[in-house]
C-alpha cells in the first residue's frame, strides 16, 4: 500500500476542518478543502491566510513557507472534488445521517485505495464504517481543537478496519508533528471518554446549586492546574456538542455519570450553546465571542453576609507537611502563628521544614533574608493545643481521621477563648460531624488548603448548615490577607474539586482494567489532549493510591451511585502495598532514593 498520502481532502470546513486543512498544507500535502457553504469556504481560507502570516510575524514559518502552504490549499462546494485524494477527512455535524451521506456518496468518487477517515468523537466507527463498499479502509482520526495547537491525534481503528491503513494514517499523524494514540471504537474514545463524565458532574454540581460557575471553574483550574475550568470548557466545546457526546457515552456505558445533565439539554434547547452562540453557562461579548461579560449570575466582588471577625492570631495543629505549609502561609501574611504538635519536637521539627522552605524562597530570589527572618520569628511552637488559649484563628491539620479530628475539637473547645474561629482543612470528612464535638459548632467551618500550601493558591471555605455568617465572612477576609482564592462550598464528600476529581481518576482505572488503553496512552491523552498537568495515573501515584482509595470510597458512600464504586483494580494495588510513589511502586514503579 502507498502510505504517501500526499493529497488529502477535508470534508467541512468549520473550525475544526478548518485546523486540520492547515496542519495538512504546512506539512506539505496538497489539501482539498470541500464544503457546501460558500462562506465557510472563504472563511476557510481567511482563517488560513490570517493564521500563517501570523506565524510568520512569530517567526514560526518563513514567508517562502507561507505562500507556498497557501498554494497547496483549494476549495470547492462539490464532493466530486475529493477524486484524487488519497485520504478523506471528514469533518462535517456530528450525526449518523449526515456523516453516512458523506461515505455513501464518497464511495461513488474516490480510488478503490483511499482511506476515508471521520472526524467524529462520540459516534460509532464502526457503524459508520458498515454502510461504506470498503469498511477495511474506514477508521477514526480524532484531532483535538485547536488542531494546529494541540498535539494528541487519536487513531480509531473498528473490527473491520485494515492493519495497513491505520500504519498509514499514524505515520501521517507523526509527520505532522503530532502524537496518535491507537484506540478501539467506543463513544468519547480515551481523551473524551474521559473528560465528558468530569464535565458532565461539573454541569450536575452547578445545577444542583452546591456552588457558583465561577466558583467551580476557579476550583479546578486553581486546585488541579487546568488550562479552563469546567463550565467554561463546556461554552467551548458547546453545550449541544457535549450533549450529544454524553449521549453516546451513556448509550454505550448505562452510567449515570454519563447521562446528560438536565441543564445540557435546557441550555441546547434554549439556543444557549456555549460560546458560539454567545451565551451558554456564561454570557460572551458577541456570538462567537471569548470575552465574558457580567450578567444577572456574576457575583457581587467577594460579596460576603456581614462583617467578620478580628484575627491577629492564628494556631496551627499538626507537624506533617501540610501543617508547616499552613503555618509558613500565615505567618508571611504577618500573622502571630503558634505552631502546636503532639510534642515540643514534633512542632520543632516542623518549623525547621517550614525554615527550609523559607531559605529556597531567598535562594530562588523569591524572597529577602530580612522578610525570612521575620516570618520565622512570628512562628513559636507549641507541645499540645493548650497554647491556643488566646488565637482567635484556629486551624486543624492533623491525620485524616475523623475521630481524630474530633477529639482534636473538643480540646479546642475547652482551651480556644468564646469568639474564636475554629477550622478544619479536612478533604473529605463531613465538617458538621466534627463541629458538633464542640459546643459551639456556629464558630466551625472548613479551610481546605492544597498541597503545597505555600504556592498553591485555592482554599475551599466549607460552611456546614451550623456555622455563623460572620465566621463565613472572617475566613473570607483571612484567605484575601494570605492571598488565596477562597470558593464556596457546601458540607458534603469531595466539596468541589474532589468531587470532580476523584471520578474522573477512577474512571481512568477502569479503562485500564477493561484493557482499552494503556496507561501510557491515557496519560498522554489527558496531557496532550486535554491539557492536563499530570495524567490520570502519574497523579494517582503523586497523591497516593491509599488516599485515593479512600477518598473513592468516601464520595460513594455520601451519593451511593454505583458509578462511583472504586475500581478493584485499586483496591487490590493498595491491599499489596503498592501505594504510589512513597512506596517505590504504584501503577509504575519508581526508584528508591
Amino acid at each position: 500500500m502507498d502510505t504517501s498520502l500526499s493529497t488529502i481532502a477535508v470534508v467541512g470546513l468549520g473550525t475544526m476542518g478548518t485546523g486540520i486543512a492547515e496542519v495538512l498544507a504546512l506539512a506539505g500535502r496538497e489539501v482539498i478543502g470541500i464544503d457546501v457553504s460558500e462562506a465557510a469556504a472563504l472563511g476557510a481560507v481567511a482563517s488560513l491566510e490570517a493564521s500563517t502570516a501570523r506565524a510568520v510575524r512569530r517567526g514560526r514559518i518563513t514567508e517562502r513557507e507561507r505562500t507556498d502552504a497557501l498554494a497547496r490549499f483549494r476549495t470547492s462546494d462539490d464532493l466530486r472534488a475529493a477524486a484524487g485524494a488519497e485520504l478523506v477527512v471528514e469533518v462535517v455535524p456530528e450525526t449518523y445521517e449526515i456523516k453516512q451521506q458523506v461515505f455513501r456518496e464518497l464511495d461513488a468518487i474516490v480510488s478503490p485505495t483511499t482511506i476515508l477517515a471521520t472526524g467524529t468523537n462520540a459516534l460509532s466507527v464502526t457503524r459508520l464504517a458498515a454502510e461504506s463498499q470498503r469498511p477495511e479502509r474506514v477508521l477514526g482520526l480524532h484531532f483535538f481543537n485547536p488542531a494546529p495547537a494541540m498535539k494528541l491525534v487519536e487513531v480509531v481503528s473498528s473490527v473491520l478496519t485494515a492493519p495497513p491503513a491505520v500504519e498509514a494514517v499514524t505515520a501521517l499523524a507523526r509527520e505532522l508533528g503530532k502524537e496518535p494514540v491507537a484506540v478501539g471504537d467506543r463513544p468519547g474514545f480515551v481523551a473524551d471518554g474521559l473528560l465528558f463524565g468530569y464535565l458532565n458532574q461539573a454541569a450536575a454540581m452547578y445545577e444542583a446549586n452546591y456552588a457558583s460557575r465561577e466558583d467551580i471553574d476557579a476550583a479546578m483550574k486553581l486546585g488541579c492546574g487546568l488550562p479552563m475550568g469546567p463550565l467554561a470548557l463546556l461554552d467551548l466545546i458547546g453545550i449541544d456538542t457535549a450533549r450529544t457526546v454524553l449521549e453516546a457515552m451513556y448509550a454505550e456505558s448505562r452510567d449515570r455519570l454519563h447521562a446528560p445533565a438536565p441543564v445540557l439539554g435546557q441550555l441546547s434547547s434554549a439556543g444557549l450553546t456555549g460560546r458560539k452562540a454567545g451565551r451558554g453557562f456564561y454570557t460572551y461579548d458577541a456570538p462567537g465571542g471569548q470575552a465574558v461579560v457580567p450578567d444577572a449570575l456574576t457575583p457581587v466582588a467577594d460579596a460576603v453576609s456581614g462583617a467578620g471577625r478580628a484575627v491577629a492570631s492564628v494556631g496551627v495543629a499538626g507537624s506533617g507537611t501540610m501543617a508547616s505549609g499552613i503555618a509558613e502561609v500565615f505567618a508571611k501574611a504577618g500573622y502571630e502563628v503558634v505552631l502546636a504538635a503532639r510534642s515540643r519536637e514534633k512542632a520543632d521539627v516542623a518549623k525547621g521544614r517550614i525554615a527550609k522552605s523559607l531559605e529556597r524562597s531567598v535562594a530562588k530570589g523569591r524572597l529577602t533574608a530580612e522578610a525570612r527572618d521575620e516570618t520565622l520569628a512570628r512562628i513559636t511552637t507549641a507541645g499540645s493545643p493548650d497554647a491556643f488559649a488566646e488565637v482567635d484563628l484556629a486551624v486543624e491539620a492533623v491525620a485524616e481521621d475523623l475521630e481524630v479530628k474530633r477529639q482534636l475539637f473538643a480540646a479546642l473547645d475547652k482551651v480556644c477563648r468564646p469568639g474564636a474561629v475554629l477550622a478544619t482543612t479536612t478533604s473529605s470528612l463531613p465538617v458538621v460531624a466534627i463541629a458538633r464535638a464542640t459546643a459551639r459548632p456556629k464558630d466551625v467551618i472548613g479551610m481546605h488548603f492544597f498541597n503545597p500550601a505555600p504556592a498553591m493558591k485555592l482554599v475551599e471555605v466549607v460552611r456546614t448548615v451550623l456555622t455563623a455568617d460572620d465566621v463565613h465572612a472572617t475566613v473570607r477576609a483571612v484567605c484575601a490577607r494570605i492571598r488565596k482564592h477562597p470558593v464556596d462550598c457546601g458540607d458534603r464528600a469531595g466539596f468541589i474539586v474532589n468531587a470532580l476529581l476523584f471520578p474522573y481518576l477512577n474512571n481512568a482505572i477502569k479503562m485500564v482494567e477493561e484493557h482499552y488503553a494503556s496507561l501510557d496512552d491515557i496519560d498522554a491523552a489527558m496531557k496532550l489532549g486535554g491539557g492536563y498537568p499530570m495524567g490520570p495515573f502519574e497523579l494517582l501515584d503523586v497523591v497516593g493510591l491509599d488516599v485515593s482509595l479512600a477518598i473513592e470510597k468516601v464520595l460513594h458512600q455520601e451519593f451511593r451511585d454505583p458509578g462511583l464504586a472504586p475500581a478493584p483494580l485499586l483496591e487490590h494495588l493498595v491491599a499489596a502495598g503498592c501505594l504510589g510513589r512513597k512506596t517505590g511502586r504504584g501503577f509504575r514503579e519508581y526508584a528508591r532514593r
